[in-house]
């Protein structure tokens, strides 16, 4: 069975992303599972950047099929920050992150706090040295206070236009089924399924 290489750390992420592939036929790993200790550099100027150096990175290393990726929260009033620092926009956890963004946003109002979600996946095929990218958005805007505890990150700031709802007050299905990190997952999975 092929052998596909989950390229993070984050336990938040995979596992949105082995729910969202948990029907592939195909053996999905995660650094915890090869003993890979190695601190890649995201030393890139966008999440496309960002998600094929971790992509390249870990592929080379492990020459295993691998995906990663690089998302994050862009916010228009305030210049497309925090963008690729997303995770480490502030020190800390995320609500202090999250309570960062709403201390910088709260004289902003409801119709200029207009944001996205972006999530860009690089897979990297060691047999053909070839790296493919994917990219998924969610459109929405970021309330005034933390609602919800579900989800990580920025969730339970950025209400979702397609949820109706914040990402912290959606369950995981329902999030998987419109999120940016599930819109580029499923179109990852379509060239996977090709291999």
């Amino acid at each position: 069975m092929k052998k596909i290489l989950i390229a993070t750390k984050n336990q938040d992420k995979i596992t949105e992303i082995l729910d969202l592939l948990s029907d592939i036929n195909m053996k999905l790993i995660s650094f915890q599972d090869i003993d890979f200790n190695e601190n890649i550099e995201e030393t890139g100027r966008s999440f496309q950047e960002n998600a094929v150096i971790k992509a390249l990175t870990a592929g080379r290393k492990t020459k295993i099929t691998t995906l990663a990726e690089d998302s994050g929260l862009e916010i228009d009033a305030l210049g497309g920050r925090p963008g690729i620092y997303s995770a480490r926009y502030k020190d800390g956890s995320d609500m202090d992150r999250c309570m960062k963004i709403l201390c910088e946003m709260k004289n902003i109002s409801k119709e200029k706090r207009t944001a996205r979600f972006i999530t860009i996946v690089a897979i990297y095929e060691p047999l053909t040295e070839k790296v493919v990218t994917f990219e998924g958005m969610s459109e929405g805007y970021i309330t005034d206070k933390p609602l919800g505890k579900n989800g990580f990150g920025y969730d339970s700031i950025f209400y979702n236009f397609a949820l109706k709802k914040t990402n912290g007050q959606a369950k995981l299905a329902e999030k998987n089924k419109v999120s940016h990190r599930s819109e580029a997952i499923l179109k990852a999975k379509q060239f996977l399924i090709g291999l």
